[in-house]
């Protein structure tokens, strides 16, 4: 099958493996550090989406009262 000798052989393939093997681990922790990150992000974001939404009923809540308090004023 193969002519070269089989402890040449062995060595090739030994290197070609730890080599796919190294760059499947590689791409295996970006993957996940990429999936990390984008929860974060999407955590962040909504964070600040409700910060917002707070912020936002609140402005409504104190402009209703400075209404009522011109009303009654008047």
């Amino acid at each position: 099958m193969f002519r070269s000798p089989v402890s040449k052989l062995m060595k090739f393939f030994r290197k070609s493996r730890d080599r796919w093997k190294a760059k499947c681990q590689e791409a295996k922790r970006a993957n996940k550090l990429l999936a990390n990150q984008t929860r974060a992000v999407e955590k962040s974001r909504e964070r600040w989406k409700e910060a917002a939404r707070a912020a936002q009923r609140q402005l409504r809540e104190l402009e209703r009262e400075v209404e009522e308090l011109k009303s009654a004023a008047a």
